[in-house]
């Protein structure tokens, strides 16, 4: 997928690209071109859609290929993996392979995209405070405190910090 769109590219451009799922797909376009998700080259858009957009990075033209279901309807292996038909331990992995091998940039749909202007900017980090309750460096842009110590975190208490030093935090009112 990423082959097609990058053939689908001007040549010499500098790119960007759009996962529409976070699954397995960003790792692909992180291992075979310049965008990660570390330089925000790469952006996730999680709707679970098997797609990426390879687009010029200032205008935004560029182009969406995505796995084309009415595509897969001759190739019954992969329509059966792909759709989740039929569990994983009673599928052929080798049929599924060679059927892959065989349908190649046939079982892909294509076409023209234009990005819009909102997704084309990068969100600057902007300056950095030291947070009153946990005393990490964070970025003003998100409040007098930290996000982590303002509740917003992905841990119970932990002891340590995002969770640690937070936690007098996790009973103070989010502001």
């Amino acid at each position: 997928m990423v082959d097609a769109a990058m053939k689908n590219l001007p040549p010499g451009e500098l790119f960007d690209a759009i996962s529409e799922t976070a699954i397995c797909l960003p790792d692909a376009a992180q291992m075979l071109t310049p965008c990660s998700i570390g330089n925000r080259w790469l952006k996730i858009f999680d709707y679970g859609k098997f797609a990426i957009t390879l687009y010029e990075k200032y205008g935004g033209q560029g182009v969406r290929v995505y796995v084309d279901p009415a595509k897969l309807e001759p190739l019954p292996e992969i329509k059966n993996w792909f759709m989740k038909l039929v569990p994983k331990n009673e599928q052929d992995t080798e049929k599924l392979l060679a059927e892959i091998k065989r349908a190649g940039a046939a079982i892909f749909g294509m076409h023209p995209v234009q990005v819009k202007k909102e997704h084309l900017k990068k969100k600057k980090m902007g300056p950095s405070g030291i947070c009153p309750v946990c005393g990490e460096a964070y970025p003003l842009r998100d409040g007098d405190r930290c996000r982590p110590c303002r509740g917003d975190k992905p841990y119970e208490n932990t002891g340590s910090n995002g969770g640690g030093a937070c936690r007098e935090a996790a009973n103070a009112p989010a502001g």
